[in-house]
C-alpha cells in the first residue's frame, strides 16, 4: 500500500471512530434534553430499521459468531430505545394536552393504526405483546444462551486437545490450530456475552411497563390539574398517546429479542436459518405425505372449511413430490462437480510433482513431542529465528534463505533433524523438561544429572531437571534451555554451511546493489578476466572459511589487482585474505589481542617441503604421506582441544604457501577454527603466543 494510500485510510479511520462516539453521545443527550417532534419521529423510524436490519442478519449469517457483535449492538439498541421512550415521555406528560400529535406523527399513526380509536383495544394489544416478549422468547434466548455457555466452556479442554490431537497427527496445520483455538475462544466469549445481553432485552420490557403506567396515570393528573382537561378527555388522550408510545417501543423490542432467539438457537448448525429449515423439514418426505394425509381428512370433515387444509395439503404433498427430484439432481450435479475437481487436481497433482524436486535450502525436521513443545512458543521461535538471520545478514554480508520448520513423525519424538539442500546435516536429540549446563574442563554441578556433549561445540556438558535450575544459578553456572540449545546448534550449523547456503542468485544480487563505479569495475573484469561465475566461487571459498562478505567493494578491489595475473579461484582467495587482514584479525581477535598457536619448526618443514611447484613457481599439488598426515592431525586436535577447553579464543597460523592446507586438515576437526597466514595478521595488532604445535 503506498503513503499516500495509508495517508487517506488513517483519516477514514478516525472519522468513523469520531462518528460513533459523538453518536453514543447523542443517544445520552436525549435522556436529559428536550428533543423536538419531528427528531423523535427520525429516531423512532431508525429504532425500527435498525431492529429489521437486526433480525434479517441473524436470518442469514451462517453460523452465530459470524454476528459476534450482537451483544454490544443489542446494548446500544436498548439504550437507544429507553432513550427514545424517555424523550416521549417528556413530550406526552409536557405537550399531550394538544392533542395525539403532540409525541410525533409515528405515535399518533400506530395509536389510529392498532387501537382503532379504542385505547382498550391497544392496552391489550400492548399487554400480549409485552407477555410474548418477557415470557416467551426474551426467557427461551435467556435460558438457550445461558446453557448455551455453560457446555460451551464445559467443551473447551475437549475441543483444545482435539485441535492438538489433529495437529499433531498432521491433519491440520499450525496456522488452521492458530485459527480453530482463536474461534474457540471467541466462540466462548460469544456465548458468554449473550448470557448477560438477553438480560437488556428483559429488563428494557419491565422499563416499558413502568413509563406506561407513568405516561396514563401521569398524564392524567397533568391534563387534569395543569390543563384543565375533564377526567374521561384526559384519559382518552394520555392513554392514546401512552399506548402508542408503548406499541412504538415495543415493537422494535420484540423484533431485536427474535434476532437472539433465532441466534443463540442456531447452535452448531452452518447455514442460514431459511436454509437450514427448508433443508430439514424437506429431507423427509414420508412425513410430509403423511401430515398432507392428514389436512385432506380434516378438509373433508363436517364444519371445517375445505379450502384452507385441501390447499396446504396439496402444498405438501406437492413438495414430498418434488424434493427428492430435486435432492437426486443436486446429488447428481455435485458427483459431478466432484468428479471434475478430482480431475483437475490430478492434473494439478502432476505439476505439483515438479515441487518435490526443489528441496528447501534450510529444513529444521522435528519429532512429535518437540514439535508439539516447540509450537507452544512459536512466537517466540521465530522471533529469536528472525533475530538470528538478521545476525548472520550483518556479520557475514548476505541473508540466509528462509528455514522451513517441519514435524517429522519418522524421528524419534524427542530430536530434531537440520537438514541443508534435503540432506540430513546433523541429528540430535533433546532433553525436554531439563536444562543444558556446559562444563568443558571444569566440574560438573553438585546436583543429580546426566553427562552429555554440548551439541553445538562438542564440549563436555550435563543435563539437569527444570526444577534445579535456580540451585544451579546460585553455584555459579548458567543453564540452557533446550530451545537456546536448539537454535545455537542451528546456528553453528549454518556457519558451518555458509558457501552452500549463498546461491549463484544471492552472489547476483548482492553483485548489482553495488554503487555504479564499482559495476564500471566489475564490467572492466567480467567477463574478459574472471566470470560471474568465478566470482561467485570466490565469494563461497571465503564462507567456507567465516570470512565475511559484508565489504564487498574491497573484496572486488583485490580480485582485481589479481585477476590479471591468476585465474584459479584459489589463489585469488589467498590474495583477498590478504587485504581483508584487519577485518579476518579484528573477528578472531578478543579484546584487541590476537592469541595465536603456531605450527612447530618440524611441522613448517613438512608442509613446505610437500608442496610441488611447476616451472613458474606455482603450487600445482600438496604431496605428502597419509602417515604424516594423521599424525599431525593427532597433535593439533591435542594441542587445539587443550586450549578450547580453557576456554581461549585463537587462531592457528602458518605460512601463506601451507596456510590452505593446514585448514584443510585442521578444519576437518574444528570448523570453526580460524587458519591465518602471515600475510594476514594486520599491521599494529598485538599478538600473544599460546604455544605451538609440535
Amino acid at each position: 500500500m503506498s503513503d499516500a494510500a495509508v495517508a487517506g485510510a488513517v483519516p477514514e479511520r478516525h472519522v468513523k471512530d469520531v462518528g460513533f462516539a459523538l453518536a453514543i453521545v447523542f443517544i445520552l443527550c436525549v435522556f436529559f434534553l428536550p428533543i423536538p417532534p419531528f427528531l423523535i419521529d427520525i429516531g423512532l423510524a431508525f429504532s425500527i430499521a435498525l431492529s429489521v436490519l437486526i433480525l434479517m442478519v441473524s436470518l442469514w449469517i451462517q453460523k452465530p459468531l459470524e454476528f459476534s457483535a450482537f451483544p454490544t449492538i443489542l446494548l446500544v439498541a436498548t439504550i437507544l430505545r429507553l432513550s427514545l421512550n424517555i424523550a416521549t415521555t417528556r413530550l406526552i406528560l409536557g405537550h399531550g394536552a394538544e392533542g395525539t400529535h403532540a409525541a410525533g406523527h409515528i405515535i399518533a399513526g400506530f395509536a389510529k393504526l392498532v387501537m382503532s380509536g379504542d385505547f382498550v383495544i391497544g392496552l391489550t394489544v400492548f399487554a400480549i405483546l409485552v407477555t410474548v416478549n418477557f415470557l416467551v422468547i426474551t426467557k427461551g434466548a435467556t435460558r438457550i444462551a445461558e446453557v448455551g455457555a455453560r457446555f460451551t466452556l464445559d467443551a473447551i479442554p475437549g475441543k483444545q486437545m482435539a485441535i492438538d490431537a489433529d495437529l499433531s497427527a498432521g491433519l491440520i496445520d499450525e496456522k488452521q490450530a492458530q485459527l480453530r483455538r482463536r474461534e474457540l475462544e471467541e466462540e466462548s466469549a460469544f456465548f458468554g456475552s449473550m448470557d448477560g445481553a438477553s438480560k437488556f432485552v428483559r429488563g428494557d420490557a419491565i422499563a416499558g411497563l413502568v413509563i406506561l403506567s407513568v405516561n396514563i396515570f401521569g398524564g392524567i393528573v397533568i391534563g387534569v390539574t395543569r390543563h384543565g382537561m375533564p377526567l374521561s378527555n384526559a384519559a382518552d388522550v394520555f392513554t392514546k398517546l401512552s399506548v402508542g408510545e408503548g406499541l412504538v417501543s415495543q415493537i422494535p423490542a420484540l423484533i431485536v429479542s427474535l434476532a437472539a432467539g433465532l441466534l443463540v438457537s442456531k447452535g452448531g448448525t452452518r447455514g442460514s436459518t431459511e436454509q437450514n429449515i427448508v433443508r430439514q423439514l424437506g429431507n423427509y418426505p414420508k412425513a410430509l405425505y403423511v401430515a398432507s394425509s392428514l389436512l385432506f381428512v380434516l378438509a373433508l370433515m363436517p364444519g371445517l372449511p375445505l379450502l384452507p387444509f385441501a390447499l396446504l395439503g396439496g402444498s405438501m404433498a406437492f413438495i414430498a413430490y418434488t424434493t427428492p427430484k430435486q435432492a437426486a439432481k443436486q446429488r447428481a450435479q455435485e458427483a459431478a462437480k466432484r468428479e471434475e475437481e478430482e480431475k483437475r487436481a490430478q492434473a494439478d497433482s502432476k505439476d505439483q510433482i515438479k515441487d518435490y524436486l526443489r528441496a528447501p535450502t534450510i529444513e529444521l525436521c522435528l519429532g512429535k513431542q518437540l514439535a508439539a513443545k516447540l509450537l507452544l512458543s512459536q512466537d517466540e521461535l521465530a522471533h529469536r529465528v528472525g533475530k538470528m538471520r538478521r545476525n548472520f545478514a550483518k556479520q557475514y554480508g548476505f541473508v540466509i534463505p528462509e528455514i522451513r520448520l517441519a514435524d517429522d513423525l519418522a524421528l524419534k519424538p524427542k530430536s530434531y533433524q537440520i537438514k541443508i539442500h534435503g540432506t540430513v546435516a546433523v541429528t540430535q536429540e533433546l532433553r525436554l523438561g531439563q536444562h543444558l549446563i556446559i562444563v568443558g574442563q571444569g566440574s560438573a554441578p553438585d546436583l543429580p544429572c546426566e553427562e552429555t556433549v554440548d551439541p553445538a561445540f562438542g564440549l563436555k556438558a550435563v543435563w539437569i531437571p527444570d526444577a534445579l535450575v535456580a540451585e544451579a544459578r546460585r553455584e555459579g553456572f548458567e543453564p540452557v534451555d533446550p530451545i537456546s540449545v536448539l537454535l545455537t546448534h542451528l546456528s553453528e550449523v549454518l556457519r558451518n554451511n555458509l558457501a552452500q547456503l549463498l546461491s549463484y542468485r544471492d552472489a547476483r544480487m548482492l553483485l548489482d546493489r553495488l554503487e555504479p563505479e564499482y559495476r564500471k569495475l566489475i564490467d572492466e573484469i567480467v567477463p574478459n578476466l574472471i566470470s560471474n561465475s568465478g566470482l561467485h566461487s570466490v565469494l563461497k571459498l571465503l564462507l567456507a572459511e567465516r570470512v565475511s562478505v559484508r565489504n564487498l567493494e574491497l573484496i572486488l578491489e583485490a580480485v582485481a589487482e589479481v585477476v590479471p595475473y591468476s585465474r584459479r579461484a584459489e589463489p585469488i582467495v589467498e590474495h583477498v585474505r590478504a587485504r581483508l587482514g584487519p577485518q579476518i584479525c579484528g573477528e578472531a581477535s578478543m579484546n584487541g589481542v590476537l592469541s595465536v598457536l603456531r605450527l612447530g619448526s618440524r611441522w613448517d618443514l613438512f608442509f613446505h617441503e610437500s608442496l610441488r611447484r611447476d616451472a613458474k613457481g606455482e603450487i600445482v599439488e600438496f604431496n605428502a604421506e597419509p602417515s604424516l598426515i594423521e599424525q599431525f592431525g593427532q597433535e593439533a586436535a591435542a594441542a587445539i582441544r587443550e586450549r578450547l577447553e580453557r576456554g581461549d579464543v585463537f587462531a592457528v597460523v602458518t605460512t601463506p604457501e601451507a596456510r590452505p592446507y593446514v585448514k584443510m586438515i585442521v578444519g576437518r576437526l574444528f570448523a570453526g577454527l580460524p587458519v591465518l597466514s602471515h600475510l594476514e595478521i594486520a599491521r599494529g595488532i598485538e599478538i600473544k603466543s599460546l604455544g605451538s604445535i609440535s
